[in-house]
């Protein structure tokens, strides 16, 4: 990251809200966005596809450093692609989020992609949604914010976002998997999932998306951040 370029780190659980908020705040400010998660997510996929086992660190790095990924904006949505295929809808089940879990807590593949992801910070900004980009990918970030939320209403907001898309999940399932991926990942050895020590922490509980989207834009004037046109 160039001192430059101003870099807002959104980070939390899964449900946090992080995702929704950091999409609002780019359109807001008129800067790139970064789904870190979906690059986890997109490494573990591209792996099953070409049968790279996901215990295999090597095989993974590869992968890693050689899949074709692209971003773009699809309404209020981002469309993501690999290898030319969309994979927007594939990503978003819960099963690639239990694979992008499992990738992430191989420090090879955290490694191989962590100048992908700086690579993401140009003019005039970067939204960097994640769960490890104030503490790890980001750490000289202008502004972090720690999003997160009872576990009840994270597994509610998971269920209804997963309904809508036409995923049928059940919401046990999800209450379930939510609390094992934060124990997995706030216990895991590389990059464990917690706020940065200088990172503004901001519980969403009973807050809409956009209630959050306000109070993180009071904290980008108070960091004397300027939106762009």
């Amino acid at each position: 990251m160039t001192a430059q370029v101003p870099v807002i780190a959104i980070d939390g659980p899964t449900g946090s809200g992080k995702g929704t908020v950091s999409r609002g705040l780019a359109r807001r400010l008129n800067w790139h966005l970064l789904d870190s998660g979906a690059l986890y997510r997109l490494v573990a996929l591209a792996a099953r596809r070409r049968g790279v086992s996901l215990e295999d660190a090597a095989g993974l790095v590869s992968v890693a450093e050689t899949m074709a990924v692209e971003f773009s904006a699809a309404g209020d949505e981002e469309q993501i692609m690999l290898e030319s295929q969309d994979v927007t809808l594939a990503l978003r089940t819960e099963d690639a989020g239990m694979d992008a879990s499992q990738v992430g807590a191989v420090p090879e593949v955290r490694a191989a992609l962590l100048e992908r992801q700086r690579g993401f910070a140009r003019a005039p900004g970067l939204i960097a949604d994640g769960r490890d980009m104030g503490s790890v990918v980001f750490p000289e970030s202008t502004l972090k914010v720690f999003l997160t939320a009872a576990p009840e209403e994270r597994a509610e907001r998971r269920y209804k976002q997963l309904r809508e898309k036409g995923i049928d999940v059940s919401l046990a399932t999800l209450s379930r998997e939510i609390v094992e991926r934060d124990q997995r990942d706030a216990n895991r050895s590389i990059a464990p999932l917690r706020p940065a020590a200088d990172a503004r922490v901001l519980d969403s509980t009973g807050l809409t998306a956009e209630q959050v989207i306000e109070t993180v834009l009071r904290w980008v004037d108070e960091a004397g951040l300027t939106a762009g046109s």
